[in-house]
C-alpha cells in the first residue's frame, strides 16, 4: 500500500510593482483596433466615433494588467 503526503502552501496574488494596467477595444465588424492606453476614457471615447462613423456597435474591451505571486511566510 502506498502513501501520498499532501503540502500546502499559502499564496497571495497582488499587482505586479512598476506595471500599469492597459487598455484597448477591436471591432466585432470590422479590423478597426484602438490603440492601447493606460485609461479607459480615449478607448471609450474611440469606440463611440467608430461607431458615429460606421454603424459599428459592438466592441471587444481589453484589460491587462500583470500580477506577481508570491509565497505567504
Amino acid at each position: 500500500m502506498s502513501r501520498k503526503v499532501y503540502r500546502y502552501v499559502s499564496h497571495t496574488i497582488t499587482a505586479h510593482p512598476n506595471t500599469d494596467v492597459t487598455y484597448e477595444a477591436e471591432c466585432l465588424r470590422c479590423d478597426w483596433r484602438d490603440v492601447q492606453g493606460d485609461d479607459s476614457g480615449p478607448v471609450d471615447i474611440a469606440c463611440m466615433e467608430h461607431t458615429g462613423r460606421t454603424g459599428h456597435a459592438g466592441f471587444r474591451r481589453i484589460c491587462t494588467s500583470f500580477a506577481l505571486v508570491t509565497r505567504d511566510e
